[in-house]
């Protein structure tokens, strides 16, 4: 069967990459994603099955394969190109009865990117007012109503944005299950940094925490089992932008990064091989 043509190539950015867990993915720690409930244990994830044991033709064919996901690293790139780039993908796993239009054990695509410029973005639950909008326009940032969950974030340079576009059933997912993996993919991420105190927290406090500060907001979307939008990780992201909205519309709480905490500058291209690690081994998966 000949291999369906790569969705990303007629786009205009480059596939080299460069600079979420930090803000909600847009951005994307399940950022405001308050309709999304969590259990205040998170459930572990779902183990696979085992081979068979047995040697010879018959055990090799029941080994079972790894799901695969397809690594989309882009470089800085505005977000509406992030947004462009992950509708594509929707469209591809979407016009799919099933998962038969997806090669071999292919279970869908991981965006990252770092946006090029700031952009505060708003969820299903809304969160900005058309007079907060334009305030936050005349700063001299984008401003856009997405379909994720949650209230309003901030999206930036030196933010990794990490937009997961999977078909659940490959990986043997529920969408909560899915959102709790993309809090341990950060909380591991954090701790591969040396931040060994960084915790996902019940509703309303979504996303992945160091103390009363957060670090990596999440927000998602899934409509027929396929996944959308992600977590946002704050690196060396400028967080006086937060300071112009409630993020997540959670009062007396804080932002922070990577930068702040460990004291130095982390650049999202440092960070961005800890968490191909970390996906790796939450999703059980090959990236490739």
């Amino acid at each position: 069967m000949a291999p369906l043509p790569d969705p990303i190539s007629s786009l205009p950015c480059p596939i080299s990459y460069r600079q979420g867990p930090s803000m909600s993915l847009s951005i994307l720690s399940r950022a405001c994603n308050k309709h999304l409930e969590r259990a205040p244990e998170s459930p572990p994830l779902p183990e696979r099955p085992r081979a068979q044991a047995g040697g010879g033709a018959r055990g090799r064919r029941g080994a079972m394969r790894q799901p695969a996901v397809r690594l989309v690293r882009l470089s800085r790139v505005p977000y509406a190109e992030l947004l462009a780039l992950q509708e594509r993908w929707l469209r591809r796993l979407q016009a799919e009865p099933g998962t038969e239009g997806l090669s071999g054990t292919e279970a869908g695509a991981l965006l990252l990117c770092e946006p090029a410029g700031p952009v505060y973005t708003a969820g299903l639950r809304g969160g900005l007012t058309p007079e907060e909008a334009a305030r936050l326009r005349a700063l001299g940032a984008e401003v856009r109503a997405t379909g994720r969950g949650g209230l309003a974030t901030f999206h930036g340079p030196g933010q990794l944005l990490c937009h997961p576009v999977l078909d659940l059933r490959r990986l043997g997912l529920r969408l909560r299950t899915h959102v709790a993996a993309l809090e341990a993919c950060a909380v591991r991420l954090c701790e591969l940094q040396g931040l060994p105190g960084a915790c996902a927290r019940p509703p309303p406090y979504t996303g992945v925490w160091l103390g009363e500060r957060k670090i990596c907001a999440i927000g998602v979307r899934c409509g027929r089992h396929i996944t959308s939008h992600g977590l946002a990780l704050n690196c060396s992201t400028d967080l006086s932008w937060f300071e112009h909205i409630v993020p997540c519309g959670l009062v007396g709480t804080g932002v922070t990064s990577l930068s702040q905490e460990l004291q130095r500058h982390v650049t999202v291209d440092e960070v961005i091989p800890l968490f191909f690690e970390a996906f790796k081994e939450t999703y059980k998966c090959t990236l490739i």
